[in-house]
């Protein structure tokens, strides 16, 4: 099994969902949902797990920490600038 990880926006876009409709869906602001995928570092487990299950990823599969760091490890993993 391979060990990777997604973004929250990647898991998002990848369900099929806009910022607008998770806003209305949660509840929070469409800023504060793109924020906390820029740096999920201090999500509230009550988002979390809404978020998680609809994406229907689990938790294992999403990154949970600032966006860009992710994206250079993948970067640096891959071998590509």
């Amino acid at each position: 099994m391979h060990n990777y990880k997604i973004t929250w926006r990647a898991a998002r876009v990848n369900a099929g969902y806009t910022l607008k409709q998770i806003s209305d869906a949660t509840g929070k602001h469409i800023d504060s949902i793109r924020r906390y995928e820029r740096d999920s570092s201090d999500i509230p487990w009550d988002l979390m797990n809404h978020l998680l299950e609809l994406y229907k990823v689990p938790s294992e599969l999403v990154y949970c920490g600032i966006e860009s760091d992710l994206i250079g490890i993948i970067r640096k993993y891959a071998n590509i600038s």
